[in-house]
């Protein structure tokens, strides 16, 4: 039973592993293929992709004004480049690849929801232009569902951005190259001509129309679960073309791919605790094959709206600047164009999340991360942890007893309670070791942090909007609005926000906040009422941990005799520190030793310049101005801590639900309404 609920039909999402027990996993990966092509030019082979590539003039540029080598010889390099990193699409290996999945996923999900409508519009939509498909990066497994669920419903296979670590995999990583993945180098650095074999490659994809392109807009796969800072390069080369106007469009897809349990969930708290993750082998897949063993419960594959990128950077950029070079020399984009993409990319990721499902098992992490850490540890029997709704006629009781038997090494349910599972490791503690004992403790804290992190951005705006209220402790519109801003821009590496739009993301706030009756506005002022006594300090406490996190990384910052400082150096110093401190009783969140938040302080420390560049990642710190950031913030740590037991309670379904169905007007000043006119889904 999968309690992913929607407040769509669930008629619209359809279970593929169900369909597949129809025709089984043979006659499933042997069925009919037959997708419609795109319409906007000649069939293209996948051999030919390269040939297209050597033979641009483009290439021919780059390589002809490349100094160091012959001209043979760089022909040659760029060959090879071209070998290492071209994909061989190939049928046959295709439906091998759908036989072998069908295997893995029927043994580790319950069900793989897709929603139909999203299905349709692409399948029309990859026959009018090139499809640029924007998956979030959430596990190993979201490129093979995207892959098999396309074949499934005879959508052409995409071409997908590969890390070159896969390419490495013996038999594995030759498979998945002749599925359709193209291989990159992490690290391209200012090798100009890999830079230009890669570009050019890409955008021989898009203007040939060959499949739809799959990439991952964040670039990496999130440790923390929720939305990364969009990356730009590939942005750059997959909208390059239209551009140019060497095609008429180019739609992008957002998929939002959701999980009730990550395969990874374990591996990704220990990456954020500084422990490297194993490296890709095929040794490697072997051995974690024990995951077969394993109930990872359903996962939602939602394809977004297909967007037109003509219609989107319509009025935001002018292409007739293109028509004053040739095309084939490379250009530098201008302000204006590296602008409309960074917008584009936030707008993607901010897609996704509208696209993803929220699991209870979110929020109920969200319920057990606000009680206090001591009572969690030592006297876990003393505090219950209710579910805050019942999803549709399910009984709240089943939907708590599935969540815990799902994430059992988390929680355990005992009398209709869910507790934190702690208990046996605080008994194993070794008094010698504390740091060690620290260590342990936060692996199960950061994981229950990152299913937190799932429904983050449902709450983040109004969250913001409480803290300011509590921290300024006005009712003035114009003095919320500017701490708000001031948050949104500290946090804004944790939080993914459109750039430009922060007075609609201020209004959001207070409309959701207004609607379940947790404050009353007006023109000038925002006040609260008896609810938002209740509901505020629940926002303000999920945004509690990165004010805690954020606030030890700027007392190491301002300590006497720290003056320059490196990210690699600035990591594990702060990590020390949280731990220390952790020891100590002083800090309750172990989300301060997670290497993710701390390099998203050190980024937006970088922005606000604070930290000033002195010589390759190495920077002098400004300790007057992160003193002022820390004394702003620190008025956020007097939360009243009887409102956060008020929260666990089920009074918390009929205070604060409207805000999870909430349908905000439409005139939006940006012009995308649907960004905030579709129900969150449950």
């Amino acid at each position: 039973l999968s309690f992913s609920i929607l407040v769509k039909n669930e008629e619209e999402f359809v279970d593929v592993l169900e369909e597949l027990m129809h025709s089984g996993d043979l006659g499933h990966a042997l069925r009919t293929f037959s997708p419609s092509p795109y319409n906007g030019g000649p069939p293209c082979s996948a051999a030919d992709l390269p040939k297209a590539v050597l033979e641009s003039q483009y290439l021919r540029y780059v390589i002809a004004t490349e100094k160091a080598l012959s001209l043979e010889e760089v022909r040659e390099e760029a060959s090879v480049i071209l070998e290492e990193m071209s994909q061989k699409l190939q049928m046959g290996f295709i439906r091998l690849m759908a036989y072998m999945l069908s295997k893995v996923l029927k043994r580790i999900l319950t069900g793989i929801h897709v929603n139909t409508e999203g299905l349709n519009a692409l399948k029309q939509a990859v026959q009018e232009s090139p499809v640029i498909l924007l998956p979030n990066h959430r596990s190993y497994l979201d490129f093979l569902v995207i892959s098999y669920v396309m074949f499934t419903y005879d959508i052409p296979v995409p071409v997908i951005a590969a890390g070159m670590a896969l390419s490495k995999m013996r038999v594995v990583g030759e498979i998945i190259s002749r599925s359709g993945a193209f291989f990159i180098r992490r690290a391209i650095g200012s090798d100009k001509l890999y830079w230009a074999v890669l570009s050019e490659y890409v955008k021989t994809i898009v203007r040939k129309g060959f499949a739809p392109v799959e990439f991952y807009v964040e670039g990496l796969r999130s440790r923390t679960l929720k939305s990364l800072m969009p990356k730009l390069g590939m942005m750059h080369m997959v909208l390059e073309p239209f551009f140019k106007g060497e095609v008429y469009d180019v739609t992008l897809v957002p998929v939002s791919l959701s999980y009730d349990r990550v395969l990874e969930e374990f591996l990704l708290a220990q990456e954020l605790l500084g422990i490297p993750k194993p490296k890709e082998s095929t040794t490697g897949l072997l051995k974690a094959r024990k995951v077969l063993q394993e109930d990872y419960g359903s996962m939602h594959v939602n394809f977004g709206r297909p967007m037109s990128v003509r219609h989107l950077c319509r009025g935001k950029i002018n292409r007739g600047q293109y028509n004053l070079v040739p095309r084939d020399l490379p250009q530098k984009p201008s302000g204006e164009v590296q602008a409309c993409v960074s917008w584009l990319a936030h707008l993607m990721v901010r897609m996704q999340e509208e696209g993803a499902l929220i699991s209870p098992w979110s929020l109920m992490a969200s319920l057990l991360l606000q009680a206090p850490a001591a009572a969690l540890t030592e006297h876990a029997h003393e505090h219950t942890m209710w579910t805050p709704f019942s999803p549709g006629k399910v009984p709240e009781q089943e939907v708590m007893s599935s969540a815990a038997a799902l994430h059992h090494s988390l929680v355990r349910l005992q009398a209709g309670r869910v507790h934190l599972v702690q208990g046996e490791e605080d008994e194993r503690e070794d008094p010698r070791r504390p740091e060690e004992d620290v260590t342990k403790a936060a692996v199960p804290m950061l994981m229950l942090a990152c299913y937190r992190n799932q429904c983050l951005h449902v709450f983040v705006r109004p969250a913001l909007l409480a803290v300011a209220i509590h921290v300024t402790k006005s009712v003035q519109r114009d003095e919320l609005f500017a701490f708000f801003c001031f948050l949104r821009d500290l946090f804004a590496n944790e939080f993914i926000s459109i750039p430009g739009e922060s007075s609609q993301d201020f209004e959001e706030a207070c409309v959701l906040l207004r609607t379940c009756g947790a404050v009353h506005t007006s023109e000038q002022e925002v006040t609260v009422s008896d609810v938002g006594l209740e509901v505020l300090p629940f926002l303000q406490d999920l945004l509690q941990p990165f004010i805690d996190s954020y606030q030890v990384m700027f007392r190491y910052l301002c300590k006497d005799g720290v003056h320059v400082v490196s990210e690699k150096q600035f990591v594990p110093a702060v990590r020390n520190l949280a731990t220390k401190l952790i020891l100590s009783g002083e800090l309750h969140t172990h989300e301060a030793l997670s290497s993710d938040m701390q390099k998203n302080v050190f980024s937006a420390l970088r922005r606000l310049e604070t930290l000033t560049q002195l010589k390759l990642n190495e920077y002098r710190v400004n300790k007057a101005a992160v003193g002022q950031i820390s004394d702003i913030l620190c008025e956020s740590d007097d939360l009243v801590e009887e409102h956060c037991y008020l929260v666990l309670t089920c009074e918390l379904k009929m205070r604060f639900m409207p805000l999870f169905v909430f349908t905000a007007p439409t005139e939006e000043p940006h012009g995308f309404s649907f960004l905030f006119s579709a129900p969150h889904r449950w």
